[in-house]
């Protein structure tokens, strides 16, 4: 069965920005977020929860979930590409994030991920192997500043 060329993309972080990474199984020393896509019949907050369970352990029904009702559209990597539809060539990626207290140890998934690690969000972005992951973390303190979750402190 192919995979739907819809995704989410879930900014795990603590309340002061410390952005959790996880390394691909698949590319030692890739760094993303929690992504995956979407399953027949899933809303996109379904999508997001399950992720976030699957790849770190988390329960996500413990921590606020944000859908920040941004998408972005790239062109799906060539050596990936066989998992979708002949035809298709873009995904739309839905954005999230998930807040936590404080960092917290991550089970991660061992087909999936290798290691993960917490990173303050202005290194975690530049560490990231996606431009739309990059774009997430580095608007990450004005959103949370637009949706009133808390003002931050200057770094």
């Amino acid at each position: 069965m192919y995979k739907l060329p819809v995704s989410v993309l879930v900014v795990i972080h603590t309340s002061v920005l410390d952005v959790l990474l996880l390394e691909r199984a698949d590319h030692p020393g890739y760094w993303q977020s929690v992504t995956g896509s979407q399953h027949e019949g899933e809303t996109l907050r379904q999508t997001a929860q399950r992720e976030i369970q699957e790849e770190t352990g988390l329960n996500p029904y413990d921590y606020p979930l944000s859908d920040w009702e941004t998408e972005y559209r790239f062109e799906i990597f060539k050596e990936w590409r066989w998992r979708y539809s002949p035809d298709i060539t873009h995904n739309t990626e839905h954005v999230f994030s998930l807040c936590l207290p404080e960092k917290k140890p991550i089970v991660t998934a061992p087909k999936e991920h290798l290691n993960y690690l917490w990173l303050p969000w202005h290194q975690a972005a530049d560490r990231v192997f996606s431009w739309s992951n990059a774009e997430a973390i580095r608007n990450l303190p004005q959103h949370l500043t637009e949706t009133n979750n808390f003002s931050l402190s200057p770094i």
